[in-house]
C-alpha cells in the first residue's frame, strides 16, 4: 500500500472551510441572498465524504485480504471511529438543548437520538427550527450504516457499477417523487435522494485509489472545472427564470450538477491544486476551519437562533448598541462567524481532540 493511499490531504481542510461558509453564508443571509449556498455546501460535504469513506473502506479492505482475517474486523473499527467522531459533540448538543427545554429538542428527542430528524421532515414537510440542519448528519448517518457492507462484502468488480447506480438511482427518486406531486422536502433529505453526491465521491475515490492517470488528468483539467462551474450557474439560473419557488430543475437536477461540480473541487483538492486555490486551501487559517468544520456547522445554528432569541443576554444587549453591526447584515455575520468559531474551537479542544485520540486504540 503506497503511501498517498494514507496520507492525509491537506487541501481537502480547505475544502471543509468552503462548505460550511457557503451553508453558514447560506443561513444567516436572511434571505437577502437569492443563490442556493446552503445546498452546494451541503452537497460539497457529501460528495467529500463519498470520497472519504470509500478510501477508507478500500484501504481497510485491502488490508484485511492481506491478513487474511475476516472484514468483520475493520467493519467493526470504522464504526467505533465514526462513533468516537461524530457522536460527543453531536449528543452533547442534543442533551443540553434538551435540558434547557429549547424547541422542538423535547417534543423531537427519539428523532433526534436516532439520527432520523430528515425523515420527520420529509414526513410532515416542515423543518424544525433550531435543529434544522441536523438533517444533514442523519443522512450521513444512514448512508455510513449501509455502504461499508457494499465496500466490504461485494465484489470489488461492482463497486463502481453500484456507485453509477447510486447516481442514477438518485436522480430518479427526485424525478419520480417530484411527478408524484410530493413536497420537495423529501427530495431535499432523504438519504436515497443524497445518494448522487455520495456515488459520484465513491467514484472519484475509487479511481483516486487505483491512480488511473486517465480520470487523473480529466478531473485536474481546469477546462472542466470551469465547464462544471458554468453548467451549474446556467442551471440555476434555468430554475430562477422558471419559477422562483420550487421546480423540476431544483428539485431533481440541481442537486446533479452541484455533485458534479462538487467532483471537480474535491478531485482537484486530492490531486492538489495549484496557484490561487492552492494559497486558498492551505492557508493556515481555511485549514483549521475546515479542521473543526464539524463543529461549525453543528453549532452555527444554536449561536443563531440564541443571538435571536435572547434578547436580554448581556452579548445580545452589547452588540444591539452597536447599530453599525447589528443593522449591517455583512457585519453582522462576521461577528456571528467569529462567535460561532470561538464555541466550535473551546469544543474542538476540550471535547473533540481529546475524544479524538482514542481512535488511535481502534486502527485498521
Amino acid at each position: 500500500m503506497s503511501e498517498q493511499d494514507t496520507s492525509y490531504l491537506k487541501q481537502l481542510d480547505g475544502i471543509r472551510f468552503i462548505a460550511v461558509s457557503l451553508v453558514l453564508i447560506d443561513h444567516w443571509s436572511e434571505e437577502t441572498i437569492k443563490l442556493p449556498l446552503g445546498f452546494l455546501g451541503v452537497c460539497l460535504f457529501f460528495v467529500l465524504s463519498g470520497f472519504l469513506i470509500t478510501r477508507i473502506l478500500m484501504n481497510a479492505k485491502q488490508k484485511d485480504d492481506l491478513l487474511e482475517r475476516s472484514h468483520g474486523f475493520s467493519l467493526k473499527q470504522f464504526y467505533i471511529r465514526r462513533t468516537i467522531r461524530i457522536f460527543p459533540i453531536y449528543y452533547l448538543s442534543i442533551f443540553v438543548l434538551y435540558v434547557l427545554n429549547v424547541p422542538p429538542v423535547r417534543d423531537k428527542i427519539i428523532w433526534c437520538l436516532t439520527y432520523s430528524t430528515n425523515i420527520y421532515i420529509a414526513i410532515h414537510e416542515s423543518w424544525l427550527g433550531v435543529i434544522d440542519h441536523l438533517w444533514s448528519l442523519a443522512v450521513e448517518e444512514q448512508f455510513y450504516l449501509f455502504f461499508p457492507f457494499v465496500v466490504f462484502f461485494i465484489p470489488a468488480r461492482y463497486l463502481t457499477k453500484i456507485l453509477f447506480g447510486f447516481i442514477g438511482l438518485s436522480v430518479l427518486i427526485r424525478l419520480v417523487l417530484y411527478l408524484k406531486g410530493v413536497d420537495w422536502m423529501a427530495s431535499y433529505v432523504l438519504m436515497p435522494t443524497c445518494l448522487d453526491a455520495f456515488g459520484m465521491g465513491g467514484l472519484l475515490a475509487y479511481f483516486f485509489y487505483h491512480k488511473n492517470n486517465k480520470v487523473k488528468a480529466f478531473i485536474t483539467n481546469k477546462v472542466w472545472l470551469l465547464v462544471s462551474l458554468l453548467i451549474y450557474i446556467a442551471v440555476v439560473i434555468i430554475s430562477k427564470q422558471i419559477s422562483t419557488g420550487q421546480n423540476i430543475i431544483t428539485i431533481v437536477f440541481l442537486r446533479f450538477f452541484e455533485s458534479v461540480l462538487s467532483v471537480f473541487l474535491v478531485g482537484n483538492a486530492a490531486y492538489s491544486f495549484s496557484g490561487f486555490m492552492q494559497k486558498l486551501l492551505e492557508n493556515p487559517i481555511s485549514v483549521y476551519l475546515g479542521r473543526i468544520s464539524y463543529g461549525l456547522y453543528i453549532y452555527h445554528n444554536f449561536v443563531y437562533n440564541f443571538y435571536h432569541s435572547s434578547p436580554s443576554h448581556p452579548t445580545v444587549k452589547l452588540l444591539n448598541k452597536l447599530p453599525f453591526i447589528a443593522q449591517h447584515l455583512p457585519l453582522k455575520m462576521l461577528f456571528l462567524y467569529m462567535l460561532t468559531v470561538l464555541v466550535a474551537t473551546v469544543s474542538w479542544y476540550l471535547i473533540e481532540k481529546p475524544i479524538n485520540k482514542w481512535k488511535d486504540k481502534f486502527g485498521y
